[in-house]
């Protein structure tokens, strides 16, 4: 059997060779196109992009702004952009052996005029010219002034239809902030990094939040100390990039700077009246960045890297029901308690806010030219997070405490320890007239977790206070060979793709799991008294707490995974994809695109598209799509299970998460995952007039058989019970279960909104005057019946509750509006940003609870000031008018006082006002 290293050695040394070999007779009569790109000041702009308009020639300047591109003789025009500047058109003719000189300036950019290659297989276009949406996030410039220092928390405040919020008491999901792109889930939008296709986390989300039963992509374990920018194609696209693109499509670009070493310190804290002595969340992010030029061609490699630390914040309020009873009787002893111990009720409380993390993260970024525009690339990073985050406050004479341990209760405490690693790699270069590209992505995501300041109460006395709980481990490989070309007036791209993922599910330590109080009886002495032995899976209760409730087993605030949980699964799916743009005329662009893709788990699928931009003149286009796509389920969907053991009767019954495959899921009728399949329409209009660009686009989205996660379903066999419920439960006795909840193909939704983007930038007084506005309206819906299994019909209020209907469509803002300004003069820059996040809603199911929480808009500022040449300083405050959101309505909702502010809507967070210092340096 050949090893997969040494295949993947040999297809690359192949086709480095083949590539090398076909530009022999070619590199004989081609001229060159060289010169040095810099702005109008004389500095060098390392990393710009240099493109031979209709070819396929192009290329980056290396770190002295240096190009040089082989094209056969003719006319041509020559397009350089780079971000943050004007985008410029050079008309150049090139002779055989000779070298045509192109020495570029360019100048500030007023408008929204980047190069973007995402959305298109063929070459780069400006924004307002391509056939669908797309954003480009200048993480440099905006990384200068915004408060926020995470990927997910500044796309949430610059991207119009991108939101995340951080979680609060959600066990790993509060490490993990959920994305939405045009109000869809975060796991129907596809996450790439230079291009290649990002593996999702280990972690679904089966807690009470945004993305409840959904698999995303940590984009926060990439600093943005090595990005450079960030594309945003806010279009159905799974025709051209695969599974996941239904939303839309993330593409990450690192920097590929040299001889420039970027060092950023941000540091700031939550100062605001609701904290404790008015200050928390404490932030401390160190960023570095530089580049080693490799060569004289253009080489680099670019590491990138940071250090990160984040305090938790609180937000509950002092515990307002019962915390001490007396028994017997379960007498409210709470206020002797309070005075014998000498303490408040303010000492008694949760921690509700954001949770605590340390992290560090560490990537490269290369490429190594090789002779006549081949090129070998690699990029790949390491990442390490420590997550701390606090459950459910455990009262003192509970039976879930042990009072000798923690005499005034305790507050269990989850600690994840997340680790990331990837590295891509690949050659490209020109194969006659085609460019091919050949590359290999691989990459892992694990998530270890563990309890702290806990207890397993069964254990009583004995039990440990800290318990490793398992975890699951995510692993993605990806090959990707690529063809394009241009011929006459087709831009077109073909290739084919592999991939191979590996789910697993590791269990815990024993004790994180198991209960010591069971057993099970083996006979009767001669006094008639029952014989017991221990028994973790016994009938028998032995230890009983207080208020004679029976002790329970397992860590407190996060059972570990059970080794029947543990398993590992994989598949693999392969792909081709066809993708053809015509230039019909000058105004008239048309594009379509196929792609065929076969898994081993649940067969093939083919998506199309098809794309149309009309220019009525040189600076406004009408455009537009239809396409078809596709989300396969993901494998932690498919396969993850978490169980508890309950007594009914003497009876041990299994409680928790069931895998469709499991005899519960048969008995119940729950068929298979399937893939969800979309449709989807755009269009749109965009305009430039002088100083001022614009787009406007509209969209309709319809995604089929989308999978949920149900609540759990249980039966009843009492004699007044209905005759579905008896039949429930006699189902699920015959799996030995008692309350079972699964992954389904449930509902069918539709997702309407428009997105406007603009900008406007012109020369005030001695300085530079921009305005950004950005606006989003996104409406999603549940449409159709519930697609309940037969012997489940009458609960599809179980299947689809009320709850996960508003963590669909209502839990993050419908509504979002961008407004940022910012002025140059010299040496200073101010910066103001007000954005308005919509009204959402409580998610659940019980009427008492229901409740709207209010639009608000938040107030970012930031004033910078360069030193010198080197060294710049800004300050600041993201929400500097110290805005909260509603507050709970009903107290019975608080869990007494201490979910003060909603904790399943993901709106803008309720931390406060944060002031920030930074300061840069670039040597």
């Amino acid at each position: 059997m050949i090893h997969p290293v040494n295949h993947f050695k040999s297809l690359l040394l192949f086709f480095s060779l083949f590539i090398l070999s076909a530009q022999i007779t070619y590199s004989q009569t081609a001229g060159i196109i060289s010169g040095i790109v810099k702005d109008v000041h004389g500095n060098v702009l390392a990393g710009a992009t240099v493109q031979i308009e209709r070819t396929n020639k192009g290329g980056y300047t290396n770190a002295q702004g240096r190009f040089s591109l082989e094209t056969i003789p003719g006319n041509y025009t020559v397009l350089v952009s780079y971000v943050g500047f004007v985008t410029q058109h050079q008309p150049v003719t090139v002779k055989a052996g000779e070298a045509a000189v192109l020495n570029i300036s360019l100048v500030a950019s007023t408008t929204m005029n980047e190069l973007v290659v995402l959305g298109s297989r063929s070459l780069p276009r400006s924004q307002t010219e391509t056939p669908v949406p797309v954003d480009v996030i200048d993480i440099r410039r905006i990384a200068e002034n915004s408060p926020q220092v995470s990927v997910n928390q500044i796309l949430n405040y610059v991207a119009p239809s991108f939101s995340s919020g951080v979680q609060t008491v959600a066990d790993g999901t509060d490490h993990i902030d959920p994305a939405s792109l045009r109000g869809l889930g975060p796991d129907q939008v596809l996450v790439l990094v230079n291009g290649k296709r990002r593996y999702t986390t280990a972690l679904v989300n089966v807690n009470g939040t945004f993305g409840r039963g959904a698999v995303g992509t940590d984009m926060n374990a990439i600093p943005t100390s090595a990005i450079d920018r960030i594309e945003i194609l806010r279009d159905g696209a799974a025709a051209q990039y695969g599974s996941d693109a239904i939303a839309g499509v993330i593409n990450i670009i690192l920097k590929s700077s040299v001889n420039q070493l970027g060092i950023s310190v941000t540091s700031g804290g939550n100062v605001t009246s609701q904290a404790d002595h008015h200050l928390d969340g404490q932030t401390v992010q160190t960023g570095v960045n530089y580049g080693i030029p490799i060569g004289s061609k253009g080489g680099y490699i670019n590491f990138g890297g940071s250090y990160d630390f984040r305090n938790y914040t609180n937000r509950s309020g002092p515990w307002s029901g019962t915390i001490y009873k007396a028994y017997p009787g379960g007498a409210d002893k709470t206020d002797s308690f309070l005075v014998a111990n000498h303490i408040t009720r303010n000492d008694i409380r949760m921690r509700v806010g954001q949770s605590k993390l340390r992290s560090a993260q560490l990537f490269v970024n290369a490429n190594i030219p090789l002779e006549n525009n081949g090129e070998i690339y690699f990029f790949g990073g390491i990442g390490y997070r420590a997550g701390n985050a606090a459950g459910i406050y455990r009262l003192p004479n509970d039976s879930r405490n042990v009072i000798d341990i923690y005499p005034l209760g305790f507050l269990p405490e989850i600690n994840s320890d997340i680790y990331d690693r990837s590295f891509g790699a690949g050659i490209r270069g020109n194969l006659g007239e085609w460019k091919v590209d050949f590359s290999n992505t691989y990459g892992r995501n694990e998530f270890d977790f563990s309890v702290q300041n806990s207890l397993n109460a069964s254990l009583v006395n004995a039990s440990p206070t800290r318990f490793t709980c398992g975890g699951p481990i995510f692993a993605q490989n990806t090959t990707n060979l690529d063809f394009s070309r241009r011929i006459d007036l087709f831009d077109i791209a073909f290739g084919a793709e592999h991939r191979f993922e590996k789910y697993q599910l590791v269990a815990g330590a024993e004790n994180s799991y198991t209960d010591y109080g069971r057993a099970a009886k083996i006979g009767v002495d001669a006094n008639g008294n029952d014989i017991l032995i221990p028994d973790p899976q016994g009938p028998i209760n032995t230890l009983f707490g207080p208020d004679g409730s029976a002790r329970p087993g397992g860590a407190q605030v996060f059972p570990g995974f059970r080794p029947e949980n543990a398993i590992t699964a994989t598949r693999s799916a392969i792909a081709a994809y066809l993708d053809v743009e015509a230039n019909l005329s000058r105004a008239f662009l048309l594009g379509a695109a196929i792609r065929f893709e076969n898994y081993n788990d649940f067969g093939s699928t083919t998506n199309g598209k098809l794309t149309a931009r009309y220019k009525l003149s040189d600076k406004t286009a009408l455009r537009g799509s239809a396409s078809t796509g596709f989300r396969a389920p993901s494998l932690h969907q498919q396969y993850y299970s978490s169980t508890s053991t309950l007594f009914v009767d003497g009876q041990p019954y299994e409680v928790g998460t069931f895998t469709n495959d499991s005899r519960p899921a048969q008995l119940l009728g729950i068929p298979k995952l399937k893939p969800e399949k979309s449709k989807s329409l755009s269009a749109g209009f965009t305009t430039i007039a002088g100083k001022f660009s614009f787009t406007l686009d509209g969209y309709y989205t319809r995604i089929n058989d989308r999978i949920v996660y149900t609540d759990q379903f249980s039966g009843n066999n009492a004699d007044t019970a209905s005759a579905v419920d008896k039949e429930i439960y006699q189902l699920l006795s015959l799996a030995n279960a008692n309350r079972a909840a699964f992954f389904a193909n449930a509902i069918n939704s539709e997702t309407r909104g428009v997105d406007l983007v603009a900008t406007y930038s012109t020369r005030l007084g001695k300085g530079n005057f921009r305005a950004d506005l950005s606006g989003t309206y996104s409406y999603t819906q549940q449409v159709g019946d519930i697609h309940s299994s037969p012997k489940l019909k009458g609960k599809e209020n179980i299947y689809f509750s009320r709850t996960s209907r508003i963590y669909l469509e209502r839990s993050v803002p419908r509504e979002k509006v961008n407004l940022s300004l910012s002025y140059t003069l010299n040496k200073l820059n101010l910066f103001v940003r007000n954005v308005y996040f919509g009204n959402v809603e409580e998610a659940t199911n019980d009427p008492a609870f229901y409740q709207t929480y209010g639009g608000k808009v938040i107030t970012d500022m930031a004033i910078g000031y360069r030193l010198c040449k080197e060294v710049r300083v800004s300050i600041g405050s993201n929400n500097v008018l110290d805005v909260y959101p509603d507050l709970v309505k009903n107290p019975a909702n608080t869990n007494s006082n201490q979910f003060r502010y909603s904790r399943r809507t993901t709106q803008f967070g309720y931390n406060g006002r944060f002031l920030f210092a930074r300061l840069e340096l670039n040597l």
